[in-house]
């Protein structure tokens, strides 16, 4: 009996540190993970996932060209393949897109056939749309463990994650006021903020965009795309 109940312990802990690695935006077992640049100069990186969305998108590349704001979207491919003119506007405004996958499955415990297939025919959607830069990779849910490390360490692509998302600490129903405040509340040199703006249901999300990026502008904030953060990094000797 004893046995089988230190058993049952190992078998629990072992669960709790895969689910820890899984959901880490500051760790992964292979390759490069970014969830914010250690740096002193007031620079931050808008990230939006989702998406491209038919009207909503046209919606915030105006607010972002309003603002004089390059941002960077984590774009999905089925999206992708909808609404491939609203991923064109994206690249021809000068804003950088990432690929967060084809599908949007968690994607842990998935064969590498899988893998390959939702991360190149995402990328060459992303291509088709007009884009050129580094494609950078944010796994769905932010959940990464074994075989999508590996394969992103192979070819050599970096994960962008996060160190600020509002949207999961506040109430679904959270205003835009509330939700502007906590980003500011939060924000240090080098974050990288998530949003979703994409869809209906993230109203409040889209109309925070504003006033987050005027009272972080107050504070001498610069924003950057994520490809500009990186550069900002410092080097540890």
């Amino acid at each position: 009996m004893k046995k089988v109940f230190l058993t049952f312990i190992v078998i629990l802990l072992i669960v709790g540190l895969l689910w820890l690695v899984s959901s880490s935006r500051t760790f992964q077992l292979f390759g490069k993970i970014v969830n914010r640049v250690d740096t002193d100069k007031k620079v931050v990186a808008l990230t939006f996932d989702d998406g491209p969305a038919k009207g909503v998108t046209d919606t915030i590349l105006e607010i972002l060209d309003k603002e004089n704001v390059k941002a960077t979207f984590f774009l999905k491919g089925k999206e992708l393949e909808k609404y491939l003119d609203e991923a064109k506007n994206i690249a021809l405004n000068g804003h950088e897109i990432g690929n967060h996958s084809y599908s949007h499955k968690r994607m842990v415990f998935k064969s590498m056939d899988f893998i390959t297939e939702e991360i190149e025919r995402s990328n060459k959607l992303i291509q088709k749309a007009g884009y050129n830069g580094t494609i950078y990779f944010r796994p769905p849910y932010g959940k990464k463990l074994f075989m999508l490390p590996y394969f992103l360490s192979e070819n050599n692509i970096t994960s962008i994650s996060w160190d600020i998302e509002a949207e999961t600490h506040l109430d679904k129903n959270a205003t835009p006021d509330e939700i502007s405040k906590y980003v500011v509340k939060h924000v240090k040199p080098g974050s990288i903020i998530l949003l979703h703006v994409m869809y209906p249901s993230r109203i409040n999300s889209l109309n925070a965009v504003p006033l987050i990026i005027d009272e972080l502008k107050g504070r001498g904030y610069e924003f950057v795309t994520v490809s500009e953060l990186l550069n900002e990094e410092r080097l540890i000797l």
